[in-house]
């Protein structure tokens, strides 16, 4: 059983604490799960209890575990109570599931993974961009890196930047399931980005390799634009690899 000790008052937001304590106590739970505090099969309590040793309202405590089931961190069965699920049924795409994960040490098997997925989608959504792109959304994909550019990756300001020009190519491919992948994409740029910050694996802003990107959309040539994008994809995993040889 899960046994938080902070007050209600650390949990909530002073500006609107009702509205987001739900919020809070799900992050905490949910961090508590990635992180394996909480292993698949632990139960995580009783409403009333919990409740009571959190200093929250049954209600906020209540919402929480709604919000932990539907991305399939939690389970409830008849009369065995809310229990962690199995890792198979975690929502591992889901952007606030992907914070969480990296608000600790995620395994390196999982930063393996986000980056294989973006991969897989990420040049094939900027081939995609290079035939279908709009005037617009070259327009985003420009702004985006005049802002990488001014600021670096190393600010939040470069950050959004480098999220905008990803979400950018999605939008443009024209693919609404790739479309639709945008958050979760977007969730894993952030926090790749940080993790490698905080790990120390950074190296450069790669505003050239992110220009080539571009080029190739603005040109309207798919292979191009598919090969630059493998290639910044691939600096990436090799920075990652430099510590976990493994992945």
């Amino acid at each position: 059983m899960v046994n938080p000790e902070r007050p209600k008052t650390e949990l909530a937001d002073q500006r609107d604490p009702e509205a987001t304590i739900h919020a809070a106590i799900a992050r905490r739970l949910g961090s508590a799960i990635l992180s394996g505090d909480l292993k698949p099969g632990d139960c995580v309590g009783g409403e009333i209890g919990q409740s009571r040793t959190m200093g929250v309202s049954r209600a906020a405590y209540r919402e929480a575990i709604r919000l932990l089931l539907a991305k399939g961190l939690l389970e409830t069965q008849a009369k065995a109570g809310t229990h962690v699920a199995p890792r198979r049924r975690w929502n591992l795409l889901d952007p606030e599931v992907i914070a969480w994960t990296f608000a600790g040490n995620p395994d390196p098997r999982f930063i393996r993974d986000l980056l294989e997925l973006r991969a897989l989608v990420e040049p094939a959504a900027a081939a995609l961009a290079a035939q279908r792109r709009s005037e617009a959304e070259l327009e985003m994909m420009r702004a985006a890196i005049a802002a990488m550019s001014a600021h670096g990756l190393d600010s939040a300001a470069g950050q959004e930047a480098d999220r905008q020009f990803h979400n950018s190519i999605l939008a443009a491919s024209g693919n609404e399931a790739f479309a639709s992948l945008s958050k979760s994409i977007e969730a894993a740029v952030q926090w790749i980005t940080l993790y490698k910050k905080r790990r120390a694996l950074w190296q450069s802003d790669l505003v050239d390799e992110h220009t080539a990107v571009f080029d190739g959309i603005a040109n309207g040539d798919p292979a191009r634009a598919r090969r630059a994008m493998s290639d910044l994809l691939g600096i990436t995993l090799a920075n990652v690899r430099t510590q976990f040889p493994e992945v």
